[in-house]
């Protein structure tokens, strides 16, 4: 975490604790996920495949899980926006985290990762 910890430490409250708890929560979804830093942001693996990213909307200030294979997820929350891979989900950082439908997210891509 040492390594990682500029990006959420250099965040402002509310952002970092939500960014944080994120971190947390996919860090735990699975024993094949690590962290690594890509593109200045945290980037989580699977295997050695990207699985995700950790992001704030700079004029929304809305932290955002950025989902690589999102085209190949069906999830309601994810928004495609104008990406032709990838999807997202924001979070309001002020607010409760929507830890059920971030597990779903969650379950479907390590679905879609471990078919692969």
């Amino acid at each position: 975490m040492e390594h990682f910890a500029s990006f959420y430490l250099d965040q402002a409250e509310p952002q970092k604790s939500c960014l944080l708890t994120l971190r947390d929560i996919i860090m735990a979804s699975h024993p094949h996920i690590s962290e690594t830093r890509k593109y200045g942001m945290p980037c989580f693996c699977y295997g050695k495949k990207a699985f995700c990213y950790l992001w704030v909307d700079k004029k929304t200030q809305e932290p955002y899980i950025l989902m690589v294979e999102g085209k190949h997820l069906n999830h309601p929350a994810l928004e495609t926006g104008k990406r032709a891979r990838m999807k997202i989900f924001r979070l309001d950082p002020a607010g409760n985290l929507p830890f059920n439908i971030i597990g779903e997210i969650l379950a479907e891509a390590l679905s879609f990762y471990e078919k692969e």
